[in-house]
């Protein structure tokens, strides 16, 4: 693991991707789509690789919008967008209402289980703590609630302001904006390497959440950090910056 804490020294903010990264997504979703699976009868795959469908499929086109730079289009939408298309690819007759309201649990997510006191050892030493996430403005705000998180946050950050999906620079820099510091500040904090290579393109440093144990994949943006979950990184992070 990269435990280079002189390369995160000075930092003043961590900046969070949510959806997996504080929230559990793939695990949330796989057990909201369980039920509805089963009620209709679908056992040709299981639902966790149903899930792991629509996700791809959501990022694939999200990237497809941030890349394109025009108006942006909902984090909602996108993910109807995926869902409906998921669906199909497995056969599934469904309704419009029915989409609508499996996406809606992507605002039911709960944090993995080292998050919350992880998080709270940080901010007791006086790091802002920011989320910087691909969600619309009302689901994050539900999302966050729901996730008990709220009272950990010092912004919550949604990629509208910037009209477009991260990993665009235009997201990280306008997140940067928003709290009065230069990316040179901010140590971003993802649990996907592309996050992390968005965020160290636009100035920032940068922390990999590695708790599937995969290689980063990316020499040309390495992150400053590499730890196996959010008590490594809090550890890391209080003793860099020496509030331990």
């Amino acid at each position: 693991m990269t435990n280079n804490e002189d390369a995160i020294r000075g930092i003043k903010a961590l900046m969070f991707d949510f959806y997996g990264t504080v929230v559990d997504m793939q695990a949330g979703l796989t057990e909201a789509i369980t039920p509805y699976l089963a009620q209709k009868n679908y056992t040709a795959n299981p639902a966790s690789r149903v899930v792991t469908w629509w996700r791809r499929t959501h990022f694939e086109n999200s990237m497809i919008d941030a890349l394109l730079h025009r108006e942006h289009t909902p984090y909602r939408e996108i993910g109807r967008q995926a869902v409906h298309y998921t669906l199909d690819r497995a056969g599934i007759e469904h309704t419009d209402e029915e989409v609508v309201g499996l996406v809606a649990q992507i605002e039911r997510l709960k944090p993995f289980s080292d998050v919350v006191d992880a998080l709270a050892l940080v901010k007791a030493g006086g790091t802002k703590l920011v989320i910087l996430s691909n969600g619309d403005p009302d689901m994050l705000t539900s999302g966050v609630r729901y996730s008990g998180t709220e009272h950990l946050w010092d912004r919550v950050v949604s990629v509208a302001t910037a009209n477009s999906f991260k990993p665009h620079r235009d997201t990280y820099r306008t997140a940067a904006d928003l709290i009065r510091l230069a990316p040179e500040e901010v140590l971003f904090v993802a649990n996907h390497a592309f996050d992390c290579v968005g965020a160290k393109a636009a100035g920032m440093r940068t922390a990999f959440v590695d708790r599937r144990q995969r290689p980063f994949g990316n020499t040309l943006y390495e992150p400053d950090l590499i730890v196996d979950d959010f008590a490594h990184l809090a550890k890391t992070v209080t003793s860099a910056l020496g509030r331990a």
